[in-house]
């Protein structure tokens, strides 16, 4: 009896032990939810309207074979014609990763991240403050097979009743040397309100 009951104390031990008992800070009206949950708390572009289009635009240039061989891409920001705030960096942030955890392309510094490179290059080569062996060499950074750029604009319509919001989100690739578009897709959403 004393062995059984010595085996379940060991077992509540160890068991309580792989329980989270981390404290708990702040609000009782928070809660964590479900990321990939569609979030429709109202028409404005939101979480569940970007991962769409960035899932459905990285499928589509995945499956298009364009970019076989891992070309190296520079991405551009997406331009926002809508009237709302839209973080649209973000758009291509998640394209950006969906596409380099598949392994099929290479990103080049983006047009907003190329100064940081140039600033770091310099302060490697020109202050002195670095080992010669380990300074990074000017004149090696890779160019850009493709140039990736987009738009995303929408069309508001009001009644006494409803709110209609229909969002376009375009995507092109642009071969650099040829400067021919290589691919496209587009990703169509409308979101209806009642008033």
């Amino acid at each position: 009896m004393f062995v059984r009951f010595s085996i379940l104390a060991v077992v509540a031990v160890l068991a309580s032990g792989c329980a989270n008992t981390s404290p708990v800070l702040g609000g009782k009206n928070i809660s964590y939810g479900d990321t990939k949950a569609v979030e429709l708390v109202t028409n404005e572009f939101g979480s569940t309207d970007l991962q769409m289009i960035a899932e459905s635009m990285t499928r589509s240039l995945a499956q298009s074979g364009i970019l076989q061989g891992r070309p190296v891409v520079q991405v551009y920001d997406v331009k926002n014609k809508t009237s709302e705030y839209i973080d649209t960096r973000e758009i291509t942030t998640s394209i950006k990763t969906q596409l380099m955890k598949t392994g099929t392309a290479r990103f080049a510094s983006d047009n907003t991240d190329m100064q940081s490179q140039v600033d770091q290059l310099k302060l490697q080569n020109q202050s002195g403050l670095y080992k010669k062996s380990t300074v990074s060499k000017t004149g090696n950074m890779v160019a850009a097979k493709y140039r990736l750029e987009g738009s995303i604009s929408s069309i508001v319509k009001r009644s006494s009743d409803y709110k209609d919001v229909f969002y376009k989100f375009s995507l092109q690739l642009i071969d650099v040397e040829s400067g021919l578009a290589e691919w496209m897709d587009e990703k169509e959403i409308r979101k209806t309100t009642e008033r």
